[in-house]
Formats: structure tokens, C-alpha cells, sequence
């Protein structure tokens, strides 16, 4: 019956309405009467039934004009009661002139006695009618807010406008508000979680705790992983404030939130003294961290970014972006979009000259390990010269500082992509003492989430796919930090240099990768499938490490290690090797590379100041063949 009626023309519904309360105003009008009497009609009732006639169609003439038949029945809420009572006080009141005019029988208690009948009655109908539709299932899948608070409250009830979820209850930590309803839903204590999912059998549990601290939500979400629902998460605070996001706009539980790693509010200072008012480069500005610079850099307000790439594609899209950024905070920033290669110096020289930029982000460069691997002389080509080119243009052109983004894995490196950026460092170290024009630092940070080969974004995808979840090895131990924050501290800690430092930002704990993995598993409402619990849902499958990968990363070389005035940059004091002796071992890896000698590159490796230990059992093979 419900369905039929929701499936109406919106007209009928009205007509429907309007006789509901045709019938509704009756029987709080001779309602009035008993109450007072004792009895429905008084003398003939002949007058109090003309009387009657007169004030319904007035009464449904103000609730149409004060627009009670416009609101959607399935969505009002407690505030349709103050529209009923301005309608049904109006209605009294045109009563009692009516009884007056007309000379009608009319106690004085009915019109009172009214007043209240046609409130309960009419509002009432609409809020019964309301708690009806929330409350039949069919098809909508029932789950739990974890969170009775403002951001919980908001979410069921943008859950009652939609079609696909309802709400069975709230679970919360405070024990103020435990056993207490809110908006018809009962508050529960955590404990009483999992007797609440199997009682209504929920699929999902909604996390709605946006204003708690890394300390509490890690707690909530350990207690969550033993539960077998899925854990959706609403935005943030921030997104919600800044209109970025709705409050149902559910996603899966990010990856900041299973780390635990509370945000560091950056030195504005230190934000701006390299940007605002200036001419910035960002070469590899289409990759994950370049793009991220660049979203960061247009925050300082430069007065010109120009966006150095290689990749058509990746160059459209982070232009696009950027401008739409700019034209919606109504920046001042000319946005320079260039087509071109790190290698070509020439090319370098003219854009730093031509555009007087001042400072240069170098996160150009080929950081996928097992790619780097198969391609020895391109990695060499790109993250070495590519380097050596854009630094020496650098210095010709008179640019004021250089920041090149280098990698844990430069530190004692396994593969070839770790010794490139390592030997990419020791080439800035020996600029940066052969000159004094252009301030070289170097930023160096392990795997951040989301960049392209994360493996965190390949264990979502390879959940969907209902497995198996694909780790290298059981022991593998690995840094991890979100894109923005990494952006964040690379700009601070390029501000910082003197000329030549290396700066190692704080990644926090080690995560172990078999952890995380089970984890992410546990919290999409599934279980490991391992020894210990053979029957679970999804297989986690060990795949052994990949070409040149190591167990564990380092982030410097030695106990020299001096903090900074942030908190999560240090500086490191490492090894390095003059320009004279860095310049024949370069002269000799260029010819390895024009001669396209694998062989001869990975003994240079061997043999210069890199602490190169190959992981590669070929790489292997060539060093003890040299």
C-alpha cells in the first residue's frame, strides 16, 4: 500500500492529502465538543456542522499558502510542526470570529481543545507517516553509525533521504549519551557492537568521529577490525567545512587513519620564502609528487608556475587542475604548461633564462624499481643527467635555489634506481661546493600513499577483485607518508638549505606490509585466509621480492643526524666526493650509456662512493665478476 502511494502522481498525493485533513480537522473540531461535553453534538448541531464547513476550507487555504502540501512527506522532519501550528492557530482563530459572527454555540475550552487536536493530529500524521517509510527495509541494507555526535546525526539523516541505507542504532564511547535516543535511534556502548550486527544481520558500519584524535580513532578502528562489516568513513572536517565534500559521501577508511599519523601544521614562513611573488619550476610536474607540489606551490601565491613535463597526458591534467584552482580562489598566477625532457640542458637553459625562474623543484625522475631494473640506461639517463642537466642550467640561468626530491632508497642502495638518485645526490653536494650562485638542498623521504606504485592503492583494487592480496615478502618493512604532507615538508625543508644539504624528513614508524595488508582486509568486512584461519575470505599470497627490492629501507647513512627548526625535517651530514672526481666517473657513465653497456654501468656503480649493494642476483653476478 505504502509502495503504491509513494508511486502516485505528486498531484494525487496531494488530493490524498488534503482529504487527510479534511477528515483529520473534523475529528479534532467535534473532538473539541465531546471533550467538553461529554457528547458530540450540542442541541441539533445543525449550526456547529455549517460552522465546521466554513472553517475547513479556510483552514486548507492557509496550509496551502503557508506551504505544508510542497514538503515531501517521506523527508519532513520535527520542524513541519511549527508550519502545522502557525496553520492550525490561524484556523482556531478564524473559528472562534466564525462562532462569533455567525452567533454559533461555542464553548470556550473547544477552541483551545481544538488547537491541540488538530496539531497532534495533523502534524502527527505527517511524522507517523515519516517513521513508517524510514522503517520498511525492503531492499535498503542496515548498518551502524559509529558516532552519536553532530557528524553522526547529519549522516542518518542524509541515510533517511536515500534508498539504500538505514540506520539501526548509534554506537558511541561517551557514556553520557549511551541508552539515550536520538532521532528515534538508540545510542549503544561499543561492547554491544557485534550483538547489534548480528541481531540485524549490518553489512556496513559507518565511522562518523571526523573531530576525534589519531589516538582515539586508532583505538575505535582496532575495535573494528574484529567485527565482519565493512568500515565506511564520512570526510573529514576540513572538506566538510570547505564544502569539498557532503556528509554521505562515504568512503573506505583511509590509509592516514590505519597509520595514525597526526598532521603537523606547516611554518607558514618557510611555506612562502621560496614561492610567494616568485618564478617557480616544477619539472616532472604531472607525476604524483610534482603534481602535489604544485597544488601546495599555487597556495603561497607565486607570480608565475611553470610546469615542466614530459608526458603530454599527465601535463593536460595537472594544467587543468591548477586552473581551476586559481580561477575558483580568484589567484593572480600565470600558469606556464612545457612540453620537454630533463635531459635537454639546452632546452632547460632557455626556459630559466626566458621566464627568470627562481626556484626549481626537480621531481622529475623514473622511480619504479623493477621498471628501473629492466632499464638500466634510461634510469641512468634520466635520474643522473637528467639531474646533472637541469642543476647546471640551473646555475648558468642564475637560479636562486634548487630542491631536488631524492628517495630512501638512495641510502646504501639495492637497485639501480636507488644508486641513480644517490648518485644524483652527490652530484648536487659537489655543485653546491663548486659554486656559490645557486643554492642546491635535497629532500630525501620513503614511499608515499597513492603515488604510482604504492601498494596500498594495489591492495584496494586487488580486494574489489576478491583477491588475492600480493605480498613481496612476510617480513617486508616499509616508511610511509600521505603526498600532501610529503609535498608539504619538501617546500619547508628546501627553504632551509645553505647549499648541498640533505634533509631527511620524519616518516614516523615502519609499517610492516603482511600487517597492512591484513588490516586493509579486515576493515572491508573480510578475513585473511592464512594457517591460523584457513577458512577465511581472502587469500593473502607471498610473491617473494621483486628485482633490486629490499626487506627493510633507511633513510641516512651514519648516526649524523641533527633536527631543524621543524619538528619532522632533520639534516643529515653524509659523505660526498669533489666535482673533479664526480665529473670523470660521470664522463665514464655517459660513454657506458651511449656504448648501451649494462655491464659497464653497474661496475661504475660498484666501484664509486654509492655503498651500492645490488639485491639483483645478475647485478650480483657482475660484481663478483669485477
Amino acid at each position: 500500500m505504502l509502495t503504491y502511494i509513494l508511486q502516485l502522481p505528486r498531484a494525487a498525493k496531494r488530493l490524498i492529502s488534503l482529504a487527510a485533513d479534511v477528515i483529520l480537522l473534523s475529528v479534532a473540531f467535534w473532538g473539541g465538543y465531546w471533550v467538553r461535553l461529554d457528547h458530540l453534538t450540542p442541541i441539533d448541531g445543525r449550526e456547529q456542522w455549517l460552522l465546521l464547513a466554513a472553517v475547513i476550507p479556510v483552514t486548507l487555504f492557509v496550509f496551502i499558502r503557508i506551504g505544508l502540501y510542497r514538503a515531501v512527506l517521506r523527508f519532513v522532519s520535527f520542524r513541519v510542526l511549527w508550519t502545522v501550528a502557525l496553520g492550525v492557530f490561524l484556523s482556531t482563530l478564524f473559528l472562534v470570529l466564525a462562532a462569533f459572527y455567525f452567533n454559533t454555540f461555542l464553548p470556550r475550552s473547544v477552541p483551545v481543545i481544538y488547537f491541540a487536536f488538530s496539531l497532534i493530529l495533523v502534524g502527527g500524521v505527517r511524522l507517523f507517516f515519516r517513521m513508517v517509510y524510514q522503517n520498511t527495509r525492503g531492499s535498503r541494507i542496515p548498518v551502524v553509525i559509529y558516532g552519536a555526535g553532530p557528524a553522526g546525526r547529519q549522516l542518518h539523516q542524509a541515510l533517511n533521504q536515500g534508498a539504500e541505507y538505514f540506520a539501526v542504532g548509534y554506537v558511541e564511547d561517551n557514556p553520557r549519551v549511551i541508552g539515550s535516543f536520538i532521532q528515534g535511534l538508540e545510542v549503544f556502548n561499543a561492547e554491544a557492537l557485534e550483538g547489534l550486527i548480528a541481531q540485524h544481520e549490518v553489512k556496513k558500519v559507518f565511522l562518523a568521529v571526523p573531530e576525534s584524535n589519531e589516538v582515539d580513532r586508532q583505538r575505535i578502528l582496532k575495535r573494528l577490525e574484529s567485527v565482519s562489516c565493512e568500515v565506511l568513513s564520512i570526510p573529514s572536517v576540513v572538506d566538510l567545512i570547505e564544502g569539498n565534500a557532503k556528509i554521505d559521501e562515504l568512503k573506505e577508511v583511509s590509509i592516514d587513519d590505519l597509520l595514525g599519523r597526526e598532521p603537523v601544521s606547516p611554518i607558514v614562513q618557510l611555506m612562502e620564502a621560496d614561492i610567494a611573488n616568485k618564478v617557480v619550476l616544477v619539472s616532472g610536474a604531472g607525476g604524483s609528487i610534482g603534481s602535489e607540489l604544485c597544488r601546495q606551490i599555487v597556495r603561497s601565491q607565486p607570480a608565475t608556475l611553470v610546469l615542466f613535463e614530459l608526458s603530454e597526458f599527465a601535463l593536460y591534467q595537472i594544467e587543468k587542475e591548477l586552473r581551476q584552482i586559481i580561477e575558483h580562489d580568484q589567484l593572480h598566477i600565470i600558469l606556464v604548461p612545457l612540453l620537454g625532457t630533463v635531459q635537454n640542458e639546452q632546452q632547460l637553459y632557455k626556459v630559466f633564462k626566458d621566464y627568470a625562474v627562481q626556484t626549481v623543484y626537480h621531481a622529475a625522475a623514473y622511480k619504479h624499481v623493477p621498471l628501473v631494473e629492466a632499464n638500466v640506461i634510461e634510469g641512468v639517463r634520466n635520474n643522473v643527467f637528467g639531474t646533472l642537466s637541469c642543476a647546471q642550467a640551473a646555475i648558468l640561468a642564475q637560479v636562486e635555489t634548487f630542491v631536488l626530491i631524492s628517495t630512501d632508497k638512495a641510502v646504501r642502495p639495492a637497485n639501480v634506481m636507488g644508486a641513480t638518485k644517490r648518485l644524483a645526490e652527490l652530484i648536487l653536494q659537489a655543485l653546491a661546493r663548486e659554486q656559490s650562485v645557486t643554492r642546491f638542498a635535497i629532500v630525501r623521504f620513503g614511499n608515499v600513499l597513492g603515488s604510482s606504485g604504492s601498494v596500498v592503492p594495489l591492495f584496494r583494487q586487488q580486494i574489489k577483485q576478491g583477491g588475492p592480496v600480493t605480498v613481496t615478502h612476510e617480513d617486508v618493512v616499509r616508511y610511509f607518508m600521505t603526498i600532501p604532507e610529503a609535498a608539504q615538508l619538501v617546500i619547508q625543508a628546501g627553504a632551509m638549505g645553505r647549499g648541498g644539504d640533505v634533509y631527511v624528513l620524519d616518516m614516523g614508524k615502519p609499517v610492516k606490509i603482511m600487517e597492512l595488508a591484513r588490516r586493509m582486509i579486515r576493515l572491508s568486512g573480510l578475513t585473511p585466509k592464512e594457517p591460523e584461519t584457513p577458512n577465511g575470505d581472502m587469500e593473502i599470497k607471498v610473491t617473494g621480492l621483486r628485482p633490486g627490492e629490499k626487506l627493510y629501507e633507511e633513510l641516512w647513512l651514519g648516526e649524523h643526524l641533527r633536527g631543524t627548526e621543524h619538528a619532522r625535517i632533520m639534516s643529515a651530514d653524509e659523505v660526498y666526493v669533489e666535482w673533479p672526481v664526480l665529473s670523470i666517473l660521470l664522463a665514464r657513465l655517459r660513454e657506458a650509456c651511449d656504448e648501451s653497456n649494462d655491464a659497464a654501468i653497474i661496475e661504475i656503480f660498484l666501484s664509486a662512493a654509492l655503498n651500492f649493494h645490488p639485491a639483483n642476483e645478475a647485478f650480483s653476478q657482475a660484481k663478483i665478476a669485477s
